[in-house]
């Protein structure tokens, strides 16, 4: 097991009040899958999470664009336009 298969610790359950400020998704190949993770930044802390794992790198980077897009909306829009 690699550093990046490690989870990482939450400290605290986020409050419902608190609103990220940007979401990046990013596309990564380990051991003959890909797979897509979430950076969620927020005030005090960023949050990365594995979402999802796919067989071919195609379907890896329509599933990022798809959780990045549904992601900017639920923070008001995307940040650059």
């Amino acid at each position: 097991m690699d550093d990046n298969d490690e989870k990482p610790v939450d400290k605290a359950p986020r409050r419902r009040d608190e609103h990220a400020s940007e979401v990046e998704t990013f596309v990564v190949e380990a051991r003959g899958e890909w797979h897509v993770e979430i950076l969620v930044l927020f005030d005090d802390e960023m949050v990365r999470r594995r979402v999802g794992t796919y067989r071919t790198e195609k379907l890896a980077i329509i599933a990022a664009d798809l959780i990045k897009r549904t992601a900017e909306r639920d923070i008001s829009g995307p940040i650059h336009g």
